[in-house]
């Protein structure tokens, strides 16, 4: 069980986090907030990984994790379209291999039912916090309330996510299916090419870049010391503990270590002698001047396209492309995105942008499509949160705070029974 920290001390101390994604920033917000003294350790820059390129969406709707029933066979099809939304790319590379069968055990029906309720929680928790964040004067994300329109064009389509809007019903979300003609009365100022729509209004929107920006400037101001381009190289342990960790900067002690590091957790968890299993699933957006007003955040259900209004403009993202790292632009993955939205949108003709600027970004995503949280079984004062795919940003600040609790020994805000970090060792 991770629900319950081992040999943690009920004292405040000194957590260090290793990265700086929107797991690690809400986790470093909610720990400082009890009074740990926080130091947080990105390889990166802060500024341009999937926390600020993402489409902002705040989903209970996705009470579904990745791995489900039909995405393989799906992912077979999409495997031979250069444009398509979802994409495995055959290597033969081990990890790849593991992933990919350990994916295709938990695509399943029982996999699913068992996820829905944590999953809807997790969000719920998070979409509360949200709230609570925006009320704070220093944090201003352009948070929203509109909900998602997921919009159909095709009889197939709608019918299964009708079934699937009866679901959220069953598990108490607001949601309702709306026909073609009440899916535009909601956007009147464009037009909309669609069969109808499923109105998730317990779903919301923000302005990512933001923020991060903001959460990083309120952390620094209340104390917290925040390393960039500083890569964790390695681990001193004894006794089941983690006594210091190395980077290529400096070493540096701590009570308790919390490890997030989205794409490159399994890089950094088997330097600590764990196996945590996550796939990178490449992505890419770009944000357009809209020439006729956007209202809603949208998904474009048969693309698997994001439509997020955000800062005045318009972000469009998509493509789950899952493969090892690369830095390459896949020009094909982002005009099947382009195209796409005039099938939705047809007085948005939107232009193939250039490649500079075009963000592309892993999402972390864990063979059975949930997350991991709470402590190693391994070592007693690590605390593991990643893996959360697609639904960073949605689930960042319930993970933050169940961070904080877990640290603090105190009851959880929710059951985090199914995210167990070590559960494919």
């Amino acid at each position: 069980m991770t629900d319950k920290p081992v040999n943690q001390s009920s004292s405040k101390g000194n957590v260090t986090i290793i990265g700086g994604g929107i797991i690690g920033l809400c986790s470093a917000y909610y720990l400082q907030k009890e009074g740990f003294k926080v130091t947080i350790l990105e390889q990166g820059d802060l500024f341009n990984n999937c926390s600020s390129g993402n489409a902002g969406m705040i989903v209970p709707s996705h009470f579904v994790p990745l791995a489900a029933p039909g995405m393989i066979s799906k992912g077979i099809k999409w495997m031979f379209d250069s444009k398509s939304p979802f994409y495995v790319k055959p290597a033969l590379n081990s990890s790849l291999i593991s992933w990919g069968l350990k994916f295709w055990k938990y695509a399943n029906d029982k996999h699913v039912d068992a996820s829905a309720q944590p999953l809807r929680d997790l969000h719920l928790l998070s979409k509360q916090l949200y709230d609570d964040l925006a009320a704070q004067p220093e944090l201003n994300f352009g948070l929203e309330k509109k909900g998602i329109l997921m919009l159909y064009k095709t009889k197939p389509t709608g019918e299964e996510e009708i079934h699937l809007a009866k679901k959220a019903q069953q598990l108490g979300l607001d949601v309702e299916p709306l026909n073609a003609k009440q899916t535009q009365d909601l956007e009147p100022h464009t037009a909309l090419d669609v069969l109808g729509s499923v109105h998730y209004r317990c779903d919301a929107h923000l302005y990512p870049n933001d923020l991060v920006k903001q959460l990083v400037s309120y952390l620094k101001q209340n104390g917290a010391d925040i390393e960039t381009n500083c890569k964790v190289t390695g681990f001193k342990t004894e006794n089941g503990k983690i006594t210091s960790l190395t980077t290529e900067k400096a070493s540096y002690n701590a009570d308790l270590v919390v490890m997030t590091g989205g794409a490159w957790l399994p890089e950094i968890a088997k330097k600590a002698g764990l196996s945590i299993p996550v796939m990178p699933g490449k992505g890419y957006s770009f944000m357009v001047e809209p020439e006729k007003k956007i209202i809603h955040p949208s998904l474009l259900l048969e693309a698997r396209v994001a439509v997020t209004p955000m800062n005045g403009q318009v972000r469009f993202g998509g493509t789950m492309e899952i493969a090892p790292m690369n830095n390459k632009v896949n020009m094909n993955r982002v005009e099947g995105i382009v195209n796409s939205i005039p099938q939705y949108y047809p007085e948005h003709q939107v232009a193939i942008p250039a490649v500079d600027k075009i963000w592309y970004g892993f999402r972390p995503c864990s063979p059975d499509g949930l997350p991991y949280l709470g402590y190693s079984q391994k070592l007693n004062n690590l605390i593991i949160a990643g893996g959360h795919g697609m639904m960073g940003v949605s689930l960042a600040p319930a993970t933050g705070k169940l961070v904080a609790e877990l640290a603090n020994g105190q009851n959880l805000s929710t059951s985090i029974g199914m995210y167990n970090p070590e559960r494919f060792n």
